[in-house]
């Protein structure tokens, strides 16, 4: 891979060594890149809405990038390019579902009249929101480049930092060069799930199950009569949710399955119980359902889940990312002190020559664009948010000291864990009360502070993700060697064109499921976890009104879980928050994964063996999951247009029993398959 520097003074060589002439910034490598970058961001989108979770956009768009480029012969260093803007768009993705469903869920662009002023919020679906939200996304997604640009030397060349996903991501480009690329996997795994989603749709079996096992009475020592039972679902018939499973591990799902067991069997059947009879048949219910029936208590656990549970959950999520940040806070100071020590030597840098391998964006230009930012943030706040001068002033100082710092947190942690698991949802809470804070102490008040403090944390947030993911993909370069000044101006293209199109996806998402009988964002369908809490906590502290006995019962039980060990609790609560259905998908995913982990130790893989395993498996997790939300984004456009393709065949009666069947089949094949291919690899 390239010779690295050490103490016998050996120069570190790429593998393109940086006086060789090669074909990089060209226009089919940015077309490629481009399409990947949406493609990919609208994917992550629609299963970060769903399941509240992204995966990588880095393997995918290599393995993607370097198969179409191998038809028009092209080089490695534009695979390198055509990689890095096309994973872009899951960055960009990620801080926007994290963020900009908030503005809906928090009234702020729901249409609605308020009571208290009499004036009408902006419609979700509307030129404005879109307008806004776009610049929001381009504002975060160009700040987190220019961050990295600032940033760049010292963090890929920390010897301290291994960058574990950009050397998985070298290797693939290397295993391209030889041939031996994984992409029809991947193909082939994106066919399967559009056209497992398409056949769900169509009817053609039932995507979920669900009932509930009604208990016995039984007298208390008061004369009352205590009467309850339990809700109980099958895994929903996504390919999607099984490989987020499958990539996160069994593990990880695990604990994601444990907060689902908390929530469905212990809070609801508590509160069902505690509520009682009265309660059930005085909800507001079908008329053909009849009271204190089955489905009058199933319904009931719904109501129970969604009213009270989440509410838990939000307060458990909110101690669970500082919690987070906490663990991490050793990397976390090494980073803000790395970061300024950086800054301070780059303005006091040098005109010398430096190879191409070494070239950043010039000084000159990234200060410039910092302080457009800051200047869009200003007018965004000032003349769409409605704020007073000093408010957005200190807005548009906040948001670049929070972005600035988190950008190289985000950098510093991808460094040591990798993007997969960089903690962007806890550095965007921390931003968000931080800002808060300081523009409730600022005077801020109502619906427009709470825009404010919403618009500063969606910056932070998509910067923040976009920092990290660029690092990922600047140290992926650097092994390889392209030219940074490209890969950072690529991404630039890249976040623009993106934010130009990413909250149109959150649209296509949100109309399409309340014309499919949905609510929309912050639904059962579309829960948006992440977004969901940015509302609920900008809100408590613009605004105030919460349901803080709920939360702060939820922060208890965090704190309780943390005293225990627990290392991984914010996974427990987002199981806590997400729909029974989608909590048991991920499970058996995990479970699969589970189960080809204990073949291939059975059977004494070795290092090699394993690497080539787990890159088969993650591939074609990762091509389920963008071939059902591709699907899904078509389904949902269709559904704007009043085509439901739920009644096209006229089935009214699905069967279940096949959704899992179709379910075993692909957990066959996702252990199979990447068995057999580690098995050869020898």
């Amino acid at each position: 891979m390239g010779t690295q520097n050490s103490s016998n003074g050996n120069k570190f060589v790429p593998l393109v060594s940086a006086g060789t002439n090669m074909k990089e910034f060209t226009l089919r490598a940015l077309l490629i890149g481009l399409i990947l970058s949406v493609v990919l961001g609208a994917a992550n989108a629609y299963l970060g809405l769903k399941a509240g979770m992204t995966i990588a956009a880095t393997y995918p768009a290599a393995v993607i990038g370097m198969a179409v480029l191998r038809f028009f012969k092209g080089t490695l260093l534009e695979e390198n390019f055509a990689r890095t803007v096309g994973s872009i768009g899951e960055s960009v993705a990620a801080g926007a579902i994290f963020t900009l469903p908030a503005f809906f869920i928090a009234g702020i662009w729901n249409g609605q009249v308020d009571p208290e002023t009499g004036i009408k919020a902006p419609e979700f679906f509307s030129m404005s929101t879109y307008i806004t939200a776009s610049l929001i996304l381009i504002a975060g997604g160009v700040l987190g480049v220019l961050f990295v640009a600032l940033l760049r030397r010292v963090m890929v060349e920390d010897k301290e930092l291994p960058f574990p996903e950009s050397v998985a991501a070298v290797e693939i480009h290397k295993s391209g060069q030889a041939g031996t690329g994984g992409s029809k996997y991947l193909f082939i795994a994106m066919a399967a799930g559009a056209l497992v989603k398409i056949a769900g749709e169509l009817k053609l079996f039932a995507t979920s199950w669900a009932t509930f096992f009604k208990s016995g009475a039984a007298p208390l020592a008061n004369g009352q009569t205590l009467q309850g039972g339990f809700f109980a679902s099958g895994p929903a018939i996504s390919p999607a949710y099984l490989g987020v499973g499958y990539i996160i591990g069994p593990r990880l799902a695990s604990l994601s399955f444990s907060g689902l067991v908390i929530a469905w069997g212990l809070l609801v059947p508590i509160l069902l119980a505690v509520l009682g009879g009265d309660f059930i048949n005085n909800l507001k219910i079908n008329a053909e359902v009849a009271a204190d029936s089955t489905l009058a208590w199933q319904n009931a656990a719904g109501v129970v889940w969604r009213e009270y549970v989440r509410i838990v959950a939000i307060g458990g999520m909110l101690v669970a990312a500082c919690f987070t940040l906490y663990r991490m806070r050793s990397s976390l100071g090494a980073g803000l002190t790395r970061a300024f020590k950086d800054l301070k030597q780059t303005t006091q840098g040098t005109s010398e020559k430096v190879e191409r391998t070494e070239k950043d964006l010039k000084s000159s230009l990234i200060l410039i664009g910092i302080c457009l930012v800051a200047v869009l943030t200003f007018v965004l706040t000032f003349f769409i948010f409605k704020t007073s001068m000093l408010v957005a002033v200190v807005t548009a100082t906040v948001m670049i000291i929070l972005a600035f710092i988190f950008a190289a947190v985000s950098g510093y942690l991808v460094g040591i864990i990798g993007s997969s698991s960089n903690p962007v949802s806890g550095l965007t809470i921390t931003a968000l009360v931080v800002t808060g804070l300081i523009l409730v102490a600022c005077g801020v008040s109502g619906k427009e502070g709470i825009a404010a403090i919403l618009g500063v944390a969606a910056i932070v947030c998509v910067s923040a993700a976009v920092a990290g993911e660029m690092f990922q993909d600047l140290k992926a370069g650097h092994l390889i060697g392209g030219t940074p000044w490209k890969m950072q101006t690529g991404n630039i293209i890249g976040a623009v064109i993106s934010g130009l199109v990413l909250f149109g996806v959150i649209i296509i998402l949100h109309e399409g499921d309340i014309k499919m009988g949905g609510t929309g964002l912050g639904g059962e369908e579309l829960a948006a976890p992440q977004a969901s809490l940015m509302a609920y906590l900008s809100s408590a502290l613009a605004v105030g009104g919460m349901t803080w006995v709920l939360i702060i019962a939820g922060m208890l039980m965090a704190t309780g879980l943390i005293l225990m060990g627990i290392k991984g609790p914010m996974l427990i609560f987002v199981g806590m928050f997400l729909p029974f259905a989608t909590v048991c998908a991920i499970f058996v995913g995990g479970l699969i994964k589970g189960i080809l982990d204990f073949y291939t130790a059975r059977r004494k893989y070795n290092e090699k063996q394993l690497a080539t395993t787990e890159n088969t498996g993650v591939l074609l997790a990762s091509g389920l999951i963008a071939g059902q939300a591709l699907m899904g984004l078509v389904v949902a456009i269709f559904a704007i247009f009043n085509v439901f393709f739920s009644k096209m065949l006229g089935i009214t009666q699905p069967q279940y029993f096949i959704g899992l069947f179709i379910i075993a089949i692909i957990g066959y094949f996702l252990v199979s398959i990447p068995l057999k291919k580690g098995a050869t690899d020898k």
